[in-house]
């Protein structure tokens, strides 16, 4: 159980803390890149690569952890080996044919960037996939430092290398050119976000070569890969549909207009604003990280339903405070993004309360991983699915980006629903209905009267504002919140 503890804050830390240090990066974007389409370039590539990386890897590293430890103690390689040469296979052949056929794809994409951006994203995705496997080698290998050290490096490589491309270079190239002429082209733009990734990428595989080489010394067993294909089928399946719930509007979004050049000019302020939204992601990843190890501590003695009911009242008073909070002070975090961004920021409201059901479907998901009937979850993400690409297609020709933020929240919110009254037949936990309606209806008379107030001055109007969210945050404390029962929290709260 320590070492448990210890390698969850290891790898949590390291994921939140990476996603933060890059989702840092966009303030930068937005202003480097005068022309919106280009951050709609970026966002539109990125939603092909989240894809791509669950097509590739097959859910290979599910099977990966499943049979290492199914099989006797001499095959644990052989499974790491068959895994890697399967993957390892799959990602050269799409390289390859990337590299042969790239003209093709940008016209089945209607890419209308320079092609060399589309190559590098794809080349580089093949990359990741493979490096999925040694990295899962990692984790099952118990060397949670050395997977963060590795992940933070390729973190940092990449920040550094956007701001030595998209600043330093200009920067230079304006007062000594021919310190960086030999290599730097004023023109290429966005293009430089992807050398980076090329860069940051190549360096990552090669901190993985020696995790790699207990998988070269064993030889695939293609009787063994027929098993893991057979078992990580279905996980593929259920992600697809998942990563294509939350990236069908970054990825159709641009095949639904004629005018491309339109299209990504929305997708860029689409994309910008809603990276203000993720804010709800990565507090709610936090979230769950820290605060449920704790409610299921405090309750295992009294049964585990009371444990998942107590869970997810937190957890909405938690989100609701954090939906509040980023709303409440939208005057400030604004300047997040650039100026020519503005015009998007109405997604945000919508995309995070998206977010809000989805973290809820999230803990509602337990019932039918505790009862063993995990296709549930594939029925939901695939009727998910099409609800997000029905609403998409039938109304962003008309609505633009705002059909795809109400996709999102359309999406969520049925998946939410689906799976609370279905689990309540299969495997019913008393959840706290009554509370989740009263902070529910709470946050929303605060964001009513909070937002609409008529107050001119921006100081005067964000003094009200806290004092509202001050508000919620006295009642949620006086009423639910077990302030003194945290660790070192309830030293300072009484």
């Amino acid at each position: 159980m320590k070492r448990l503890a210890k390698e969850t804050a290891i790898y949590g830390l390291s994921s939140i803390i990476g996603r933060f240090l890059n989702w840092l990066l966009v303030p930068m974007y937005t202003r480097v890149f005068v022309d919106t389409g280009d951050f709609g370039i970026i966002t539109n590539l990125y939603g092909w690569v989240a894809l791509l990386l669950v097509l590739l890897t097959c859910g290979m590293e599910t099977g990966f952890f499943r049979f290492i430890n199914k099989k006797e103690e001499t095959e644990p390689m052989r499974v790491y080996a068959t895994v890697m040469a399967w993957v390892g296979g799959l990602a050269s052949a799409f390289i390859l044919l990337v590299l042969l056929f790239l003209r093709p794809i940008a016209s089945a994409l209607e890419y209308h960037a320079p092609l060399e951006f589309l190559g590098m994203m794809l080349v580089v995705t093949a990359i990741d996939a493979f490096c999925c496997i040694p990295f899962a080698y990692l984790r099952y290998a118990g060397q949670a430092y050395r997977f963060a050290g590795i992940k933070m490096l390729n973190i940092f490589l990449n920040i550094f290398l956007n701001i030595f491309f998209l600043l330093i270079c200009p920067y230079l190239h304006a007062r000594m050119p021919g310190a960086v002429d030999w290599f730097y082209r004023p023109d290429y733009g966005v293009g430089y976000v992807f050398v980076a990734n090329v860069i940051t990428t190549g360096v990552t595989l090669l901190c993985l070569l020696p995790s790699m080489k207990p998988g070269f010394q064993s030889r695939p067993n293609w009787t063994l890969q027929k098993e893991i294909l057979k078992y990580s089928f279905p996980i593929l399946i259920l992600g697809i549909a998942g990563i294509f719930n939350q990236t069908a509007d970054k990825i159709l979004f641009p095949l639904l207009f004629d005018d491309k050049v339109e299209a990504m000019r929305q997708l860029g302020i689409y994309g910008a604003c809603f990276k203000v939204a993720v804010v709800m992601v990565m507090f709610i990843q936090a979230f769950r990280y820290a605060y449920e190890p704790f409610i299921f501590a405090k309750n295992k003695s009294e049964g585990n339903t009371r444990a998942y009911s107590e869970a997810m009242k937190y957890f909405i008073i938690f989100s609701l405070f954090i939906f509040l909070g980023v709303m409440f002070y939208i005057d400030i975090i604004k300047y997040f993004v650039g100026s020519r961004y503005y015009e998007g920021l109405q997604v945000v409201p919508i995309v995070m309360l998206g977010e809000f059901f989805f973290g809820i479907y999230f803990n509602l998901s337990f019932w039918y991983k505790l009862i063993d009937q995990t296709q549930w979850g594939a029925y939901f993400s695939i009727i998910g699915c099409a609800a997000t690409v029905a609403i998409i297609v039938c109304f962003a020709p008309t609505y633009g980006y705002m059909a795809c933020a109400w996709a999102s929240f359309g999406c969520n919110l049925l998946m939410m629903l689906l799976s609370y009254f279905i689990g309540q037949k299969k495997y019913p936990i008393a959840y706290d209905l009554k509370s989740a309606g009263i902070y529910f209806s709470l946050a929303a008379f605060l964001y009513i009267i909070g937002m609409y107030a008529p107050i001119e001055s921006e100081w005067l109007r964000l003094l009200y504002r806290t004092a509202l969210l001050c508000l919620y945050l006295y009642i949620t404390v006086r009423r639910d919140l077990p302030l003194r029962e945290l660790p070192y929290v309830g030293k300072y709260f009484k």
